[in-house]
């Protein structure tokens, strides 16, 4: 049966989108539901299934629900289990925490591979119609009055809008603050790892965490470990979070060391260390961590040109809101370009900033504070409350339609613009460090 793409009128708005990541895809799809005519530039030749574990919360996961078709397509590849396991570093059990109750009140969460879920969603923005042009190397960005552009070797293509979505590196950066902004180190790096489970099903010692899908952490001093399993069990992932100080120039990801992870979890729990050793070593990967200190505008100073996604905002893993936060992006870039029309479309774009800037950082700062919980943690506190370990559940985070809160916004946040020409949300970013 073939499914219906529903698309508005043409809007005649002319959007260009740099990088097919889930922020750049998102907008595109959200952008051609509107109307507007969208064109994505992607680096990469080749778009393939690559990647570990990533989450949507449910305010991310609600827009996979407006796809037709896509839900049914990540049924079969995501995460069931409605808990998460909390022990300590020696493995003694501390408390589960049940997510059962949100997702009746809040709706799904969508979690699985990265890639796998990627691979759904360019195939969805094909099917829409949406021009995704991969192997195209963008040089440069430029605006003039009542356009902006990049450029791709020799040619110029141009739009109403720019939406620069190629993750912090981008060279939008540049053109929205006016200088280059350089990485700090952050102390942190993260081993990350998926892989088929059998190996440990015949494990005595692990093989209860791949009978069916299950979630379980360890945490400890300065560390903590995760480990998912995932369709029925059949496939594993895990990350570790520890201190490292590397000095590095950028984020960047290594092939990882089985024996430089189990030093990071020696005197842990014997069940991560079988899940370590399990662990082939073409799938284990040691992701150093920078920060940057959150940016004073998402937006150039003629309105036209966009950061989206890590571009704008890069997040820590323990915010678990990264990808959510580049979808509602997307769909709230979108919508205001659709209540702005044509004419208005600065107009829109500013309101856009005023409507995303003060949330994102606010929820920046809860990858900050749940690290700190658990590497940081009282334990005499927690075993007389084993509920401190807990992740922070927020409904203003979660129970959210970004989508709609444009359309019902708009008209105010606009009011509150004035004569303004191009400056951010007000809210105190002092405090907030953002790791990527």
């Amino acid at each position: 049966m073939a499914i219906s793409y529903p698309r508005k009128a043409p809007s005649g708005i002319k959007v260009i989108i740099v990088g097919a990541g889930f922020a750049g895809l998102t907008a595109a799809i959200e952008c051609h539901r509107k109307g507007h005519e969208v064109t994505v530039f992607e680096k990469v030749a080749e778009l393939k299934p690559l990647g570990d574990i990533i989450s949507f919360g449910q305010n991310s996961s609600r827009m996979f629900e407006r796809w037709p078709g896509v839900v049914d397509k990540l049924l079969p590849i995501i995460h069931t289990s409605e808990a998460v396991e909390f022990r300590d570093w020696t493995g003694k059990y501390v408390t589960t925490q049940s997510f059962a109750d949100e997702h009746k009140s809040w709706g799904r969460r969508i979690n699985g591979h990265r890639g796998e879920i990627h691979e759904i969603l360019v195939d969805t923005a094909r099917a829409w119609g949406v021009d995704i042009r991969l192997g195209q190397n963008v040089a440069g960005y430029f605006e003039e009055d009542g356009y902006a552009g990049i450029t791709v070797g020799d040619e110029k293509f141009t739009a109403d809008v720019v939406l620069a979505s190629e993750g912090v590196k981008s060279p939008a950066r540049t053109v929205v603050l006016g200088h280059e902004d350089l990485p700090k180190p952050s102390g942190y790096a993260v081993y990350r790892a998926w892989f088929p489970s059998g190996e440990l099903a015949k494990n005595s010692l692990t093989a209860k965490l791949v009978d069916g899908d299950t979630h379980t952490g360890w945490i400890g001093q300065d560390v903590h470990f995760l480990v998912a399993a995932i369709k029925g069990g059949k496939e594993i992932s895990w990350v570790c979070t520890h201190r490292d100080d590397s000095d590095i120039k950028e984020s960047w990801q290594f092939p990882g060391n089985k024996e430089d992870v189990l030093k990071v979890l020696q005197g842990w729990d014997p069940v991560a260390h079988e899940i370590v050793k399990a662990t082939p070593p073409d799938r284990l990967f040691d992701y150093k961590l920078v920060f940057r200190d959150p940016l004073p505008t998402f937006i150039s100073p003629g309105c036209r040109i966009v950061l989206i996604g890590d571009a704008a905002h890069p997040f820590l893993p323990t915010s678990i809101q990264g990808a959510s936060q580049a979808m509602e992006d997307g769909a709230v870039m979108a919508a205001c370009l659709d209540v702005a029309g044509k004419d208005n479309v600065t107009e829109a774009i500013r309101v856009w900033e005023k409507i995303r800037y003060e949330r994102v950082h606010k929820i920046q700062a809860t990858g900050v504070t749940t690290r700190e919980m658990w590497h940081k943690a009282d334990w005499k506190a927690i075993w007389e409350d084993p509920t401190r370990l807990h992740l922070k559940r927020e409904e203003w985070i979660l129970n959210f339609d970004a989508e709609q809160d444009a359309y019902d916004s708009y008209d105010k946040v606009k009011a509150s613009l004035g004569t303004q020409k191009n400056r951010s949300a007000e809210v105190d970013t002092s405090d907030v460090v953002i790791d990527m």
